[in-house]
């Protein structure tokens, strides 16, 4: 590459330097001589305007390209045909991605990556090596420009959508040191099909092609297109592999066009003369072999047992054998099919008791008739030959004999355990929405296998003690908190439901292992000279997942009991004050049913646009309230109670629907916007008045509005005064819930995304309460009583946990105009630390 030319001044006569010796330097300084004889705002102007034409003369980075060479500074790419496009734009986008090389970065006509290229051009370290290496970038010169090969492409691209007689043209245009080259495409009607024939013939692999037609991509009519063939072909595959054709690969298809006719094509379906014999016919399975406890060093000659039909390794001090058959998908004397192996592998490992699962097939010689099976059973010992177990029989397959013209498989799937018991102990920081913060204990004791049927047995004990951050004042509640926790759950990898003839509990069509939970747990809060409760919880419910991308959740039984005890007078005060804070705290049951729905596209990380959607429906009481009506008593205040304690009836509802779209097409891109909707609403009836404090909703937070505190808004115009002041968190709860957000996420350095984002929300009362005016949820007004924040963020994501700092402003409260406590316009901003991504 050409240097641009250097020019050095000559060393000044002798009389020259006489003459300076005997004046001042400044007379001969050009910089003083303009700031001493220019007026000063005439010398600004004039400063400033000299000032930025040089550095915009330097960051053009035109001042840098070699002589007799063009900096070359980008393409545009056209495309002319005698009527409109339907895929014009998609058309134009493809033809554009193929135009090698890239120019430089540009920004208003400025270069400045060339400006940092030149300040280190040519050196191996120091600063202008780093400036060059990590900020510049070398010119792109029309010289570097291959316009016949990229009208190659083009044309190739245009015959893969069916323009056989395009033609690719191009210009270049040239400035004085820039040139850009524009292409041209100029395309008649595409091609379309006009037949689609599939092989024909009375062979298994052809007939099996043909019986693939009704599902075909390929449409008569429709222009011809590569990608559709290609992903015809796909599909093709996908249903050989279940149909048995395990050694069939895509490769083996062919698609013969001929396109004599005018503007039209006729597309037959081939399978390739050289297709191997091993290809061409279906498998079936003979042998199924489960080892559970497989290692990389396994030499064990144990001899198998045969459990539900599979040849089974027994390892009882982990499993019986019905945990492992029950989530096996493959079946002895079955047609091989992919997506049963697919079904398995999934099934396995959701388990949980498997660090690694693994299926090998091996083909069977045809002159095999026994098989291992056979060879196993002769050399076992006679106390696994007797049908005595139970965790299976011994008793041999037949020898199976494949159909002519069918071959046969064994399928070892080979399971690695992990270990069966495990203990953790976490410290960490605990952070509650009621503002509560302070260090917490938790324990956790794994099973893996409970009860030998791959159950998981899970206990937690916590503790933790916990202060209000944001408290302060006297009469304050709850200043300082004390929390202890006990909790079972087991999780059994089955539905255990009653025998219905319209549904199969293994639910066999999905890859997922459904699930039944049962659960019980014991808490002891207690506030600081305030009172202590106590809560028991017992829940019975599923989950399952019929498709990656849902699940489900029915919880047909949700018991709590809360009860309020060792309270002080200050408290017994605010709960005489506060009516419905003394109905939300009473002693009650609360017998709940819930359902809960997830949609969730997330999964699916190619995807531009991912769309998550949850709904969830939760009673409460109704059988309850029913059985008492018959049966029941009712106390002094006319509610039914169930041993002499009231249980609460209500109805809630929820719905959270969230939009993920990334802006560029590169999945590894993090550049995206996200928005998020929430909507609930609660109902008491019948036997309450109020929802139990626990349903009620809150709003605020680091992951709600960020601008203002956890439980900070609302409800409704509502804002604490006075002593309320320092209690808000037990006030500004609510029936109701609305809440937007919506952020701009974009990716800084590596493991580091900035944001940008606003918020904005509010809770209502369904009930009007005196204590807390302008609560009460109004159809025409609700819409500007939302409190609005906004702000920015700083995320720092290393894949397997996420740091955030986000810094709010209020733009706007509940009530109008933020205002601190002493009723002063405040737009103090908020800083919120949190981990994870607040949706």
């Amino acid at each position: 590459m050409t240097q641009p030319p250097t020019h050095r001044l000559g060393a000044p006569a002798a009389p020259a330097r006489r003459l300076r010796a005997r004046r001042p330097a400044h007379l001969f300084n050009p910089i003083v001589l303009l700031l001493t004889h220019l007026p000063s705002r005439l010398r600004f102007r004039n400063l400033l305007v000299g000032g930025a034409a040089l550095w915009l003369s330097a960051c053009s980075g035109l001042k840098y390209i070699p002589a007799n060479e063009k900096l070359y500074t980008g393409t545009t790419v056209k495309v002319e045909a005698p009527e409109k496009l339907k895929n014009e734009s998609a058309l134009v986008t493809e033809l554009e991605s193929v135009v090698r090389p890239v120019p430089n970065f540009s920004l208003l006509g400025m270069r400045p990556k060339l400006f940092f290229w030149h300040l280190g051009e040519g050196k191996t370290k120091g600063l202008g090596h780093f400036f060059a290496d990590k900020l510049g970038e070398a010119p792109v010169l029309l010289s570097q420009v291959k316009i016949p090969a990229t009208e190659n492409l083009m044309l190739n691209r245009l015959y893969n959508h069916g323009y056989f007689a395009a033609k690719v043209s191009h210009e270049v245009k040239e400035k004085d040191r820039t040139a850009q080259v524009d292409y041209k495409a100029t395309v008649d009607r595409a091609y379309t099909m006009r037949s689609i024939t599939f092989p024909p013939g009375d062979t298994l692999l052809n007939a099996a092609i043909r019986a693939t037609a009704p599902g075909s991509l390929l449409k008569v009519g429709d222009p011809y297109d590569l990608a559709v063939l290609t992903n015809e072909r796909l599909r093709i595959d996908e249903a050989l592999k279940n149909q048995g054709y395990y050694y069939f690969s895509a490769d083996a298809l062919l698609f013969e066009v001929d396109s004599t006719y005018h503007k039209q094509v006729d597309v037959f379906v081939t399978v390739k003369g050289l297709t191997p014999a091993r290809s061409r016919q279906p498998y079936r399975l003979r042998n199924v072999t489960l080892n559970t406890n497989y290692v990389l060093t396994d030499t064990t000659e144990r001899p198998p047992i045969i459990a539900d039909g599979f040849r089974y390794f027994p390892d009882e001090e982990m499993f019986r054998a019905k945990a492992i058959t029950r989530a096996t998908f493959l079946f002895p004397d079955s047609l091989y099919r992919r997506k049963r192996r697919d079904q398995t592998l999934s099934r396995l490992m959701s388990l949980g008791t498997f660090k690694f699962v693994e299926i090998r097939f091996n083909p069977v010689a045809a002159s095999d008739s026994t098989g291992p099976t056979a060879r196993y059973r002769a050399n076992a010992p006679a106390s696994t030959r007797e049908d005595s177990t139970d965790i299976g029989t011994t008793q041999q397959f037949p020898a199976m004999r494949a159909p002519v013209g069918l071959g046969r498989l064994d399928a070892d799937v080979l399971m690695t355990q992990l270990k069966k018991k495990s203990l953790r102990a976490e410290l960490g920081l605990v952070s509650k929405s009621n503002g509560f913060v302070g260090p917490g204990l938790k324990i956790t004791f794994r099973n893996r296998s409970a009860f030998r049927g791959a159950e998981q047995l899970l206990v937690n004990a916590t503790a933790s003690t916990e202060t209000q951050s944001n408290a302060g004042g006297e009469g304050t509640l709850g200043l300082t908190s004390y929390e202890l926790g006990l909790n079972a759950q087991l999780l059994v990898p089955r539905l255990i439901v009653p025998n219905l003839p319209f549904f199969n509990p293994r639910l066999v069509n999905s890859d997922f292992q459904p699930r039944t939970t049962f659960e019980a747990g014991v808490k002891l809060v207690t506030r600081a000279n305030f009172f202590t409760e106590q809560l028991v919880n017992l829940k019975y419910g599923y989950s399952f997942k019929t498709k990656i991308t849902n699940e489900q959740v029915i919880t047909p039984i949700d018991v709590s009991y809360v009860r309020l005890s060792n309270t002080s007078l200050a408290f017994d005060s605010l709960l005489n004050e506060k009516p419905f804070l003394k109905n939300s705290f009473r002693q009650q049951f609360i017998l709940a049913s819930s359902y809960r729905y997830t949609y969730n596209q997330q999964v699916l990380e190619q995807r531009r646009q991912q769309i998550y959607f949850q709904g969830g429906i939760e009673t409460s009481g109704n059988l309850a309230a029913l059985l008492a009506g018959k049966i029941g008593t009712k106390n002094d205040e006319g509610k039914y109670t169930i041993g002499n304690q009231v249980f609460s009836q209500y109805a809630k509802l929820d719905l959270e629907f969230r939009e993920y779209f990334r802006l560029s097409a590169d999945p590894a891109k993090g550049n995206r916007i996200v928005g998020r909707l929430l909507a609930g609403v609660g109902r008491p009836y019948g036997n309450s008045s109020v929802l139990p404090y626990i349903k009620q909703y809150g709003i605020g937070g680091p992951n709600s509005v960020r601008a203002f505190a956890a439980r900070g808004v609302g409800p409704g115009t509502y804002r604490p005064t006075g002593a309320d002041v320092n209690n808000s968190f037990y006030d500004q709860v609510g029936d109701m819930r609305l809440e937007g957000n919506i952020e701009y996420r974009q990716d800084l350095f590596p493991y580091v995304k900035g944001a940008l984002f606003m918020d904005a929300g509010n809770i209502w009362l369904v009930n009007d309460d005196p204590a807390r005016p302008g609560g009460q949820f109004k159809a025409s007004s609700f819409f500007n009583q939302l409190a609005v924040g906004a702000g920015a963020g700083i995320r720092i994501d290393v894949q397997f946990f996420v740091i955030r700092f986000d810094y709010a402003v209020p733009l706007r409260a509940g009530y109008g105009t933020p205002v601190d406590d002493a009723g002063n316009v405040s737009r103090t901003g908020r800083l919120n630390l949190a981990i994870g991504y607040p949706f």
